[in-house]
């Protein structure tokens, strides 16, 4: 039928893509809605485009990246034109070159940048079909590519049964529905014989709710008596459409139904297997032509059914034994060498009871899916090989294994219930301490909540006398797990896991980056600040070295860069953060980045970097999205705060603080309350920042990072300034007990500006001055700018207005450099009561406004990046870039990147005058 409004919209995208620009869409509608006929509607109107076709295939769901082999198969021709650690990732994920895993995040990156190549030629078009049928690896890389499309000239239409099933939030969606009842009537009397009666009709289309393949097969399939007596039985679609199926399929010959099952078992479409297979069997080419002739299957150059149920119902109207043998003729037919995995694949289906050598097969087909990066089919291979072991010992072991894969690929629940089938079998000691980790690890993974530290402490202890390394490795874990469980955690939180570390087996010498932070960290929390200080700093050192390992510093520099912090390290806390990042990017660690990108963000903010902090945070956005990683807040709570948009910092504080809650996260928990009495600090809102401050200022158990201390700063500045200093006495003593430890210039700048908001006259003064001059060697330049501001505040309460505008305007000119906006207007307020109006920066206002994608590009291009580069840290094509660039070059009326500083500084500064009008 005609389907305009359907067929329309795609054509749109067709006109789309010929004019530059990119497409994505997802088309949903249940079976038989008629999706794949648009499909073909598209690809018949493709003219001058170039068509790549993606068929899911239910099969296949655990073959790592099958689908983007079937999409990026006919294009490697154009891969060498993409960078070097993309084309490897590609390469390694499609099995074509060896290596370590290569990270999604490359190869999204690799399939994005091979797609807009290829279009530079002509427009792309790419049809996914049958999507809910892709594997995991496939579908996420996809939706990545199709969520960063923009000028590359590609359209990719996706086609799926429902789309809930899969994550395709952001994409454009186009439903294909059921036809109206005058569009399914004249469907239904096209191919009806004979006279039916009218509420025949009425039934039969109100029954199949206009599905028009409901329709055809219904039309084909009933008499004529049927027809007319109007005793049809139309039940839940599919299950209607199926039985249809079924009754044409019984109806053919034994040799027809025994191809048309060899090729529903033999997902490629390969009709070189499919006919090797069928000659084992005898089966010769005319066996096709009864299928072909009632529309069931058509063999060409691929071989392609004529609708997905039909390769669904042909298979699952054989019985087990017949799916067998199918399976048993492919893996005989399919060259080890060339294909090993699919061959085991089929082997594995084809074996009826526990088969030692073919689980073998699949266990090597498990350490190729590693290789390449996909646990999820490594875990699918392990599990099935487990199932095929006949070893109870063995078999254990692999359950465990997949258990593990599992969890990497980041399927709870699959992971939780082999765990617990492992648990239940014959372990040994070592390995019933491995699931104990694995438990712990995925409790904090999943919730970071309060069991996880007392799970992986009990498996740090059961490993002690089987694997020191790997225990003390846990330990560490324990301490992270604690670190974020807090006061909330189980049992004796970050203490009973310091003392049980420290009477753990010391590590073989020389001691590694971690070894030296476990000790440093377990000797903190148990023997005090003081005397943890030097081993911290000895151990974050070892994390600057060059001995670190690449895989040890994904593992931990996190928790080094928070030590560092706690320590008052700046320049330090800068350099880990820094390594942490380059070594998530060289080595295209998608899963590790958020944490890196965050830990950099925090310093940013601390060093008044806003808009650098704020261009961190989109891209962990980006990587977070990528991953389907949990959201984490932190980043983003400080950001805003720091910026003072309130509305924002607000929302995101009170739903980090019912998260965390729910999770029993009290690293959350302190964080927030943290942020908000900042915030209202900022704000002047101080009582509100003393409540915010006293409910986690008491006295805690030991803490590490900034939380050790942060809250107390806070806490101090708001009683001080609200009239009540006496609330402030513990929490200066606290302070101390950290500040004279450490002895930096950032952490004796801290506590002289915290005892100055508590001393009077020539004291205050002196420590005002000791806090700016201390301060302003280091680098954390937002708290020299609060510095400046409450000693000109302080000032003008005594009655020296001149002498407090100076530290009031470069207060105020440092919050504004910084985009900190509520402490910018807090200056200000001040400024304008010792008389004196602050400095508007000037403002060109005839360039135009850059959106805030073009502003990502900016801000990497004024620092020197490349094109490639660009696109590699935003997540986009190179192509984009390009087009980016274009349009900012316009907007700001340039002719090249020299020009872009000045002129991105004149756009800023306009956009904010504007906005403050």
């Amino acid at each position: 039928m005609d389907r305009r409004d359907e067929r329309e919209a795609l054509v749109r995208i067709l006109k789309a893509i010929r004019a530059g620009e990119s497409q994505a869409l997802v088309v949903h509608g249940e079976p038989g809605a008629g999706k794949t006929a648009l499909l073909e509607d598209l690809v018949g109107r493709a003219s001058g485009c170039r068509v790549e076709r993606v068929i899911g295939v239910q099969s296949e769901l655990d073959l790592a990246f099958a689908g983007i082999h079937q999409l990026c198969t006919p294009m490697l021709d154009r891969a060498e034109e993409l960078p070097g650690p993309q084309r490897d990732a590609l390469y390694a994920a499609l099995g074509l070159r060896g290596g370590p895993a290569p990270d999604r995040f490359l190869v999204g990156l690799a399939v994005l940048g091979l797609l807009a190549e290829v279009a530079r030629e002509k427009p792309l078009v790419c049809v996914i079909d049958d999507a809910q049928w892709l594997d995991t690896a496939s579908v996420q890389l996809l939706t990545f590519v199709a969520r960063r499309l923009r000028a590359e000239s590609v359209a990719l239409i996706i086609v799926v049964h429902e789309p809930d099933e899969l994550d395709f939030s952001g994409l454009r969606k186009l439903v294909v529905g059921g036809l109206p009842k005058t569009e399914a009537r004249m469907l239904l009397g096209s191919v009806l014989r004979g006279p039916v009666d009218e509420r025949v009709l009425d039934r039969i289309v109100s029954e199949s709710r206009g599905n028009p393949l409901a329709l055809l097969e219904l039309a084909r399939g009933s008499t004529p008596d049927e027809l007319l007596s109007g005793l049809l039985r139309v039940g839940e679609l599919p299950e209607w459409i199926e039985d249809t199926y079924l009754q044409r399929i019984a109806s053919l010959p034994e040799d027809t139904r025994q191809l048309l099952l060899l090729a529903a078992a033999e997902p490629v479409g390969d009709p070189v297997l499919l006919w090797r297979a069928a000659g084992l069997l005898g089966i010769g080419a005319r066996a096709a032509d009864p299928a072909d002739r009632i529309g069931l299957i058509d063999i060409g150059s691929v071989v392609r059914f004529s609708h997905p149920l039909v390769r669904s119902v042909v298979y699952r109207a054989a019985s087990k034994k017949q799916q067998q043998h199918a399976h048993r003729l492919l893996a005989e037919v399919i060259d080890p060498t060339a294909d090993p995995d699919r061959r085991a694949w089929h082997r594995a289906q084809a074996t009826p009871g526990p088969d030692d050598e073919v689980a073998d097969e699949l266990e090597h087909s498990a350490l190729r899916a590693r290789a390449r990066g996909c646990p999820a089919s490594a875990a699918a291979f392990l599990e099935r090989a487990a199932e095929l072991t006949l070893d109870p010992t063995h078999k254990a072991e692999r359950i465990l294994t997949a258990a593990q894969a599992k969890h990497q690929a980041g399927t709870t629940d699959a992971a939780i219930r082999l765990l617990s089938q492992a648990e239940a079998s014959q372990l040994d000691e070592l390995r019933r301490a491995k699931a104990d980790l694995l438990r712990g690890q995925i409790a904090f993974t999943t919730r970071r909540g309060n069991d996880a530290p007392q799970l992986l402490l009990k498996a740090a202890k059961r490993l002690e006398p089987l694997d020191v390394k790997l225990a003390r490795e846990t330990y560490l874990e324990a301490l992270s797990a604690a670190t974020f469980a807090g006061r909330l955690a189980d049992g004796g939180g970050l203490a009973e896991i310091a003392e049980a570390a420290r009477a753990a087996p010391h590590a073989s010498s020389p001691q590694g980056a971690a070894d030296l932070l476990l000790d440093a960290l377990a000797t903190r929390l148990t023997d005090g600040y003081a005397v943890g200080v030097p081993m911290m700093r000895r151990a974050v050192r070892a994390f600057r070295g060059p001995d670190l390992t690449p895989d040890e510093g994904l593992r931990w520099l996190w928790l080094a860069s928070t030590t560092a912090a706690h320590t008052w390290e700046d320049e330090t806390w800068e350099a880990l953060a820094d390594r942490h990042i380059h070594l998530a990017r060289e080595g295209g660690a998608l899963a590790v980045l958020p944490f890196a990108l965050t830990s950099r963000i925090v310093v940013h903010t601390f060093f008044g970097e806003l808009p650098a902090a704020a261009s961190l945070l989109k891209e962990a956005n980006e990587a977070i999205e990528a991953t389907g990683s949990p959201r984490m807040p932190l980043a983003a709570m400080l950001v805003a705060t720091w910026q003072g948009r309130a509305a924002d910092a607000f929302k995101l504080i009170d739903a980090t603080i019912t998260e965390a809650a729910t999770r029993g996260e009290d690293f959350g928990l302190t964080i927030a309350q943290w942020a908000k009495a900042l915030l209202c600090n900022s704000l002047t809102q101080y009582d509100d920042a003393l409540a915010a401050a006293d409910d986690i200022g008491e006295i805690r158990p030991p803490a590490l990072g900034l939380s050790a201390w942060g809250v107390l700063v806070e806490l101090i500045e708001a009683a001080a300034l609200s009239g009540r200093p006496e609330r402030a006495t513990h929490a200066v003593e606290q302070l101390t007990e950290t500040t004279r430890a450490s002895g930096t210039d950032w952490a004796m700048g801290i506590e002289a500006r915290s005892r100055a908001l508590l001393s009077k006259r020539e004291a205050a003064e002196r420590l005002f001055r000791e806090a700016i001059t201390r301060l302003d060697r280091s680098r954390v330049r937002g708290e020299l700018a609060r510095a400046h501001l409450l000693y000109g505040e302080w000032l003008r309460g005594e009655n020296r207005t001149f002498d407090a505008r100076k530290s009031l305007r470069i207060s105020h000119e440092l919050f504004s450099e910084m985009g900190a906006k509520a402490f910018a207007r807090r200056a200000a307020r001040e400024l304008a009561a010792a008389g004196v109006l602050p400095r508007r920066p000037r403002s060109n206002h005839t360039v135009r406004e850059l959106t805030p994608a073009e502003r990502n590009v900016v801000e990497f291009a004024c620092v020197g990046f490349t094109n490639v580069e660009i696109a590699a840290r935003l997540f986009i094509s190179t192509k984009t870039v390009e087009w980016h660039l274009s349009k900012i070059f316009g907007k700001l009326d340039i002719t090249s990147r020299g020009q872009l500083p000045c002129a991105s500084a004149r756009a800023q500064g306009g956009a904010e005058r504007r906005r403050g009008e």
